[in-house]
């Protein structure tokens, strides 16, 4: 068996949680295998089939906690295309294209570069290193955020709908890319986006999530027939086992991010990450 159940449920579980908060779940999948001396690689084509549970696990998850919206946003979209219009005052349709918008770019990208990439960085040492890279981006965005107003009140989908343009909306979408890369956070890139464009972390982090939906969900779904078929002979039980721990970690993780970012930052992603990608860097570099 190519991954046993006890590091399906390793692997799961972390991938479950790192999704979501900025630090990277590729990087850290990359990573830990090495650090526990498994003989699990990133392009190996087991483990590849075994992240499509575990990310289909997560969208589901992400599509389950934000339903409500999914709901309302998806007849915005049917409101604007039956009337050849986004009304000014619909929220919920306005919304809906920004996240069309931003899921394009995100798909092309990744269908054009995912495999390149992820020959080019498919070591231990690159993940660390992004990693590092990483925590620089988080501190960053928020360095250089676009203070939101204080005090903001009323719907957060309004407040997105209002601040976002369509141009904002497809540079956040295309920065996800760097989310193909072993290190480097799909979350965080968005979140950091959100705040450069005067989102605050709250509202950043809602969006992050509402955009990553479509797009984890969809590159999951684009690769099941891998697990259904030969490629998914002897993976099948751990990745039914790791997709259940995933989406226990991510539906914990989204429940905390939502209501860490009401009153706090991305700082202690950053810490995290130039330590943690720091630390294992020099680690593989004398090991």
């Amino acid at each position: 068996m190519p991954i046993s159940y006890g590091q399906a449920i390793v692997l799961g579980l972390l991938q479950g949680f790192s999704e979501l908060f900025p630090i990277s779940s590729l990087g850290h999948s990359v990573i830990l295998p090495r650090l526990l001396g498994w003989d699990i690689h990133q392009n190996d084509k087991f483990f590849i089939t075994f992240l499509v549970a575990t990310h289909l696990a997560t969208a589901l998850v992400l599509l389950g906690f934000f339903w409500r919206d999914w709901v309302r946003i998806v007849k915005g979209l049917g409101r604007s295309l039956r009337d050849r219009q986004i009304a000014p005052d619909d929220t919920d349709a306005k919304l809906g294209w920004l996240l069309v918008v931003g899921t394009i770019p995100a798909g092309i990208l990744g269908l054009l570069l995912e495999h390149k990439l992820r020959s080019v960085f498919a070591s231990a040492q690159s993940a660390a290193l992004f990693l590092f890279l990483n925590g620089f981006l988080l501190y960053g965005a928020e360095r250089l955020r676009r203070r939101a107003p204080q005090a903001e009140h009323g719907d957060p989908d309004e407040r997105i709908a209002r601040r976002v343009t369509w141009r904002n909306a497809f540079t956040v979408g295309a920065a996800q890319a760097l989310a193909l890369i072993p290190g480097f956070s799909r979350s965080g890139a968005t979140m950091g986006g959100g705040l450069l464009v005067g989102l605050s972390n709250e509202d950043a982090a809602r969006f992050a999530f509402l955009l990553a939906t479509p797009i984890i969900g969809a590159a999951a779904a684009l690769k099941l027939p891998e697990l259904a078929g030969p490629e998914g002979n002897g993976v099948r039980g751990p990745a039914l086992v790791g997709a259940i721990c995933s989406a226990v970690t991510a539906y914990l993780a989204v429940r905390f991010l939502m209501r860490f970012f009401e009153t706090n930052r991305l700082t202690p992603f950053a810490i995290y990450c130039v330590l943690a990608g720091g630390a294992t860097s020099i680690y593989f570099l004398v090991s």
